[in-house]
């Protein structure tokens, strides 16, 4: 009898403790992961100077973005590394023109948030703006949240995630959400790499010249209404020795609703699709000249060997360039935006 009753009282403190046990680690399981987060960062910081951003201040030198960014020196000559903890960061961020050479680090893409609303005026409303050359950003997203998530109580009307006017920005694994004029490829050279950009309506446009590779293009086509179709590129080349254009290498377009592969913004405008995914968002047209109806000959609007089932050409605007495969190379070659080497000697 009292080796039963002891046996009971042993197992019920068994359990009492493992229940302590588990409200104790969950209560510090954020701080755990937070310290486990700055440790493992901290190992890999050597080649450059380093801030560290948290809204909490326990971890960071500064709380938010644009503060540490403000705290580089102008016309910076080395790499200044800026590690971001997750989390949704409610402010517009500016990288000034005279700030280059700064990285942007954050946890994860759908972890990790710039969130802002302007509208109405592009080059007011950017969330994000990149003005400063050699910016690289890796597992953040830029959103403007003014139609994104939906809001149908407002209007359609341009409102910018990202504007990237600098040369030489590099964007790994990250996110840009809008949904009309998401993305401002402004001007320079830049890379995009395993990133999402959604929208439906020339949410990728300007004059950039930039390549996106395996990267999701994500169609925000039901946004419009039933029968309205949007347009995924606007793109701004003006004339024939401008070497601006978008590249889309093994992308994936999805989404809902219907839109076009793009229309001409200028008149010399250039966009490829070489072996991307084409769900059925694709609009069989998939092409339009806009305001360069007539000079149509002057677009290089072309796609390569993709597939899928929008991937169909029988219905494709006559005027579409079939290129051959020696343009074609040139311009998904990396030397398309890298012909020194920039890409390769930056830092991870």
């Amino acid at each position: 009898m009292t080796s039963s009753r002891s046996v009971k009282l042993f197992l019920q403190w068994k359990l009492f403790s493992s229940i302590i046990l588990l409200l104790q680690a969950k209560s510090t399981r954020g701080l755990t992961d937070d310290s486990d987060w700055l440790r493992r960062i901290s190992g890999n910081v050597a080649p450059y100077r380093t801030i560290f951003v948290d809204p909490s201040g326990r971890l960071g030198n500064v709380t938010t973005i644009q503060s540490a960014i403000d705290s580089i020196p102008s016309n910076n000559k080395k790499w200044v590394c800026i590690y971001i903890k997750k989390g949704i960061y409610r402010e517009k961020v500016k990288i000034p023109e005279d700030k280059p050479y700064i990285i942007l680090k954050g946890q994860a893409k759908r972890t990790t948030e710039i969130v802002w609303d302007d509208h109405d005026n592009i080059v007011q409303s950017p969330t994000f703006t990149s003005l400063a050359d050699n910016i690289i950003a890796k597992s953040i997203s830029f959103r403007n949240s003014y139609n994104n998530p939906i809001n149908k109580k407002h209007p359609r009307v341009p409102a910018v995630a990202a504007r990237i006017s600098g040369d030489k920005n590099v964007f790994h694994r990250c996110g840009f959400y809008g949904l009309q004029d998401t993305l401002w490829d402004d001007q320079g050279r830049h890379y995009f790499k395993r990133c999402t950009v959604q929208g439906a309506v020339d949410f990728i446009f300007g004059g950039g010249q930039s390549i996106y590779e395996n990267c999701a293009i994500s169609v925000l086509g039901g946004a419009l209404g039933s029968g309205v179709t949007g347009f995924i590129t606007a793109q701004g080349r003006s004339n024939p020795d401008d070497a601006s254009g978008f590249v889309f290498k093994e992308c994936n377009v999805f989404g809902s609703g219907s839109a076009l592969l793009g229309r001409a913004w200028r008149a010399y405008a250039r966009v490829i699709f070489y072996r991307s995914n084409f769900t059925d968002i694709v609009n069989p047209r998939g092409w339009d000249a806009w305001n360069f109806a007539g000079q149509e000959s002057q677009l290089t609007f072309s796609e390569y060997e993709c597939y899928g089932p929008g991937s169909g050409t029988s219905l494709r605007a006559s005027w579409e360039k079939k290129l051959n495969a020696a343009t074609v190379n040139q311009l998904t070659s990396t030397s398309f935006v890298d012909s020194e080497g920039w890409l390769s000697s930056q830092p991870s």
